[in-house]
């Protein structure tokens, strides 16, 4: 980090300042830590909803599922980004139907949002899976001998019980998609300013020997993930001191 930082003073302070101020940079930032921020709360949904299937449920190919969720892990993101864009391609297994309906997912920031959840939601459902099989199934049942409907069980006993979890998947999911590369370069085009992402940037930045400019960008998305992950930290701490969480 020491020497990321050190790296862009090069050229003096007016040069680092151009190069984290260009559109292009602007934008690249802007759709890198929107997209991944975006994808990080829709795993909260997603990843609370595969823990709960595969902690509360029994049912054939259950194991299989579970294993699954691992699969972004231990795939190489190339091998990931390759079947993200055959799959929602133009002439794709999902793409030409999604096509047939005027929604376009390749080669756009949709298609860098379908990657950042897929390569997400395990950081979701392995950071909650444990807080749910270590829920107390006699809760629910009192809650419910009270009178509680299933929504009310779900808002009243579980999400409390599942809070801080799902606030460190959520943590873990956004720090994994800023710096997502592998996996978005082949689904996302990589136009500048509408699908170019800010890891990208730093890539063309290197080839071109821009060594400067390059850890410029390193550097501003490392301050705002540190500012980022403060705040998600805050908010955290908060929730705890309210009894929220």
């Amino acid at each position: 980090m020491a020497a990321l930082i050190s790296r862009p003073w090069e050229h003096g302070p007016q040069a680092v300042w151009s190069a984290v101020s260009a559109p292009r940079t602007l934008k690249a930032l802007s759709l890198s830590f929107g997209m991944a921020l975006a994808a990080a709360a829709a795993n909260v949904v997603f990843g609370l909803v595969v823990a709960w299937m595969l902690t509360r449920y029994r049912f054939p190919g259950r194991r299989v599922a579970d294993a699954l969720v691992d699969l972004p892990f231990a795939l190489p993101t190339a091998v990931a980004g390759i079947a993200f864009a055959t799959l929602y391609g133009p002439s794709g297994w999902l793409g030409a139907p999604l096509a047939k309906l005027g929604i376009k997912v390749a080669y756009t920031p949709l298609g860098i949002f379908v990657a950042l959840v897929a390569v997400g939601l395990p950081f979701i459902v392995r950071s909650v899976q444990p807080v749910l099989q270590d829920l107390e199934a006699e809760l629910e049942e009192a809650a419910f001998t009270l009178g509680a409907t299933p929504a009310q069980r779900f808002w009243r006993v579980t999400l409390p019980t599942a809070l801080p979890a799902l606030l460190t998947g959520f943590t873990l999911a956004f720090a994994r998609a800023v710096g997502e590369y592998g996996s978005v370069i082949f689904i996302a085009g990589n136009m500048p300013g509408v699908s170019e992402i800010a890891p990208l940037l730093i890539v063309i930045k290197l080839e071109q020997f821009d060594y400067a400019g390059a850890a410029s960008v390193g550097v501003a998305m490392l301050a705002v993930s540190l500012a980022a992950l403060l705040l998600i930290n805050g908010v955290q701490a908060l929730l705890v001191r309210r009894g929220w969480a």
